[in-house]
């Protein structure tokens, strides 16, 4: 039995509850390689406090993380991002990013599970490290949007270009995004959002 009394007992915060005309809600992975910027997304667009599983990279991951071309992170993702968006009063989105290193892939599947979308974000400097992202979820049929983050110094190449390069067919929105701009990244989930009703368009109903 709980004696506390009910000034002691502390429920969700104001800002953690759904809106009351919240009417549909979507599950959204947000993929990628290693330090591509999925745990910046989901922390700049959230509107409550994002969860993080971020731990301070050792020595343990010497050898095993391919950290070519971002030697000055310090920490990673060992679980998952979480975070949440609403859209307008009826729709909501779950977000979940998904942690970028080989060795944490294992959790890919669970996180993918009941997902209606992804968000592939990619950095031109190592557009590789996401193509294992792509194949998964071309795997499971996951529909997915590529994002092109936006990184200092990044070379800029024509979107023709980075689609060949990554073997996207024509179908697969291809976009820029600014992972560290809560507007971009907003406008890169709608992006998704719109993706998703153009492969499933609502038919009205006859009278």
């Amino acid at each position: 039995m709980d004696y506390r009394t009910s000034e002691e007992i502390v429920g969700p915060r104001g800002e953690d509850t759904l809106p009351a005309s919240a009417s549909a809600a979507v599950k959204v992975v947000i993929v990628g390689g290693f330090g591509i910027g999925k745990t910046t997304m989901v922390g700049s667009v959230s509107e409550i406090r994002p969860l993080t599983t971020e731990e301070t990279m050792t020595q343990a991951g010497v050898g095993v993380d391919d950290i070519a071309g971002i030697e000055r992170k310090t920490e990673t993702t060992v679980a998952m991002d979480f975070g949440r968006i609403s859209l307008n009063e009826q729709l909501v989105l779950y977000l979940f990013g998904t942690p970028g290193q080989e060795r944490f892939w294992f959790l890919w599947n669970g996180l993918f599970e009941g997902a209606l979308g992804a968000v592939v974000l990619i950095d031109t400097r190592r557009l590789e490290v996401s193509f294992d992202a792509v194949g998964r979820l071309e795997e499971r049929g996951v529909p997915f949007v590529v994002a092109v983050n936006a990184f200092p110094e990044a070379p800029v190449h024509p979107m023709a270009e980075l689609r060949a390069a990554m073997d996207l067919p024509d179908s697969v929105p291809l976009i820029d995004c600014d992972a560290r701009d809560r507007a971009s990244s907003r406008d890169t989930l709608l992006a998704l959002v719109r993706h998703l009703q153009s492969l499933h368009p609502v038919t009205p109903e006859t009278p």
